[in-house]
């Protein structure tokens, strides 16, 4: 691996990278994301944005009380999100632990939804706690199953313990084991690394060590995805870009919630990364509840009144 011809693999090279990162200007990353939060859209793009967040949506369900029933159905919303309208786009994917991700391909095939990934949180999801043999297995196990994407979480107690080395080197492995097989997105759980800068740090490491994605949370830990961490994470994927003429993806998850919010990070990203990334090839929404409100924000637009919540079906 080349790391972009910016490092050479070796601590040292690492670490004079990373000190060379400018910081963030916190204070002007909050006013910044604010007065983006503020933009409206036009009506006439309203729906336009309504079907881009869709397509954008991760489903997921990453609960222990998960049942083969409950993924099979949230495969089957994946490829149809509404039944009754087959102009509805499919979503990004279905998101899902491990020992769910066959259940899911095997359904979302026979509905027709080859096109829809599975992607499954690996590593030791969600604290990252575990051997570096046991988070190889769990890759491994996740695509032998059909997964396409790989969700892994980082070490934050190596990282903030200033083990970046540490860090970089699980990345790699991970990125070895997915190959060609898989894309894999990088959870870096902006909640616990206390700071933006810290934040644009974790950005770039993940980036270097082969990350196709930079995702913000595992939903678990709050706060998740606030639009001033995604705007970080966005600047870092733009400068990153710059640099080394790769684009690599970002997706915020936890706390995304209705179709207000999931336009204020479509405006994000076309303010700060640029046009070219709200595509769900370099844009995702890890969520649940959101695709209902925007499933039911659409049909207000077609239908001129809100349908009762019934409607759609309660994940």
């Amino acid at each position: 691996m080349k790391y972009y011809g910016l490092v050479d693999g070796t601590e040292a090279s690492l670490n004079n990278f990373l000190k060379s990162l400018p910081g963030v200007d916190q204070v002007g990353a909050e006013a910044r994301a604010a007065m983006l939060g503020t933009r409206s859209i036009k009506t006439s793009s309203k729906k336009k944005a309504i079907d881009l967040a869709i397509s954008m949506v991760d489903l997921t369900t990453l609960e222990g009380a998960d049942t083969a029933g409950k993924v099979t159905a949230l495969a089957s919303k994946a490829v149809r999100p509404d039944p009754s309208d087959p102009t509805v786009p499919s979503v990004g994917a279905i998101c899902v632990y491990n020992d769910m991700v066959s259940i899911a391909r095997k359904h979302l095939d026979l509905v027709g939804g080859s096109h829809v990934p599975v992607a499954a949180v690996c590593t030791a999801f969600p604290s990252g706690r575990a051997s570096m043999a046991v988070k190889i297995q769990d890759t491994l196990d996740a695509i032998e199953a059909g997964a396409g994407e790989i969700d892994m979480v980082i070490d934050r107690g190596a990282f903030l313990s200033g083990h970046l080395m540490d860090v970089f080197e699980e990345i790699v492995k991970i990125r070895e084991v997915c190959g060609e097989k898989a894309h894999l997105k990088v959870i870096l759980e902006t909640g616990e690394l206390v700071t933006y800068d810290n934040v644009r740090k974790a950005s770039f490491l993940a980036m270097l060590a082969g990350a196709d994605f930079i995702k913000t949370s595992t939903g678990k830990v709050a706060p998740a995805a606030t639009p001033p961490v995604v705007l970080v994470m966005l600047e870092a994927v733009r400068d990153f870009y710059q640099i080394t003429n790769k684009r690599i993806g970002v997706k915020p998850a936890g706390g995304i919630r209705n179709t207000k919010d999931a336009i204020k990070q479509l405006v994000l990203v076309n303010e700060t990364a640029g046009p070219e990334w709200l595509t769900p090839s370099l844009f995702r929404i890890g969520a649940s509840a959101l695709l209902n409100d925007l499933l039911m924000q659409r049909m207000k637009m077609r239908d001129g009144y809100y349908a009762s919540p019934t409607y759609v079906t309660i994940d």
